[in-house]
């Protein structure tokens, strides 16, 4: 059986910054060994969710080029996201409700539970409920 790894934002922030290059050099090295060796690797919602506010706030990228990074890492072959296609639509996704707001719905509909919201935007989800 393969192992299985979860990583934490800063892994997924070197991910798509790049930077510094050495401790980017060094963890695609470390990831890639995994890998090859048959690990899986995988970002939960909530870390996808942290780098994606991170990046923007510590290395300036703007909304639309963290949910292009972010896609990329997570469709890489060194990361997955933990919650499957369903994380990288929510990245594709523009208009309507924002990605932490598709975070939480995927999140909730995993454990079969119906989301209340009060945010009308988010309500135009499926299986979302206005309250």
């Amino acid at each position: 059986m393969a192992l299985r790894y979860g990583i934490d934002t800063s892994v997924l922030v070197r991910l798509i910054t790049g930077e510094p290059p050495d401790a980017f050099a060094h963890c695609v090295e470390r990831l890639n060994a995994l890998v090859v060796s048959g690990a899986e690797i995988f970002a939960s919602n909530q870390v996808i969710g942290e780098a994606y506010v991170a990046v923007q706030h510590h290395y300036d990228v703007s909304e639309t080029d963290a949910r292009s990074e972010l896609s990329r890492a997570l469709t890489s072959g060194l990361v997955a996201p933990l919650n499957g296609r369903a994380v990288i639509e929510a990245l594709e996704s523009s208009g309507g409700p924002g990605l932490f707001d598709r975070l939480i719905a995927d999140d909730y509909s995993r454990a079969d539970l119906q989301v209340l919201t009060l945010d009308r935007r988010m309500a135009t989800l499926p299986d979302i409920r206005q309250l």
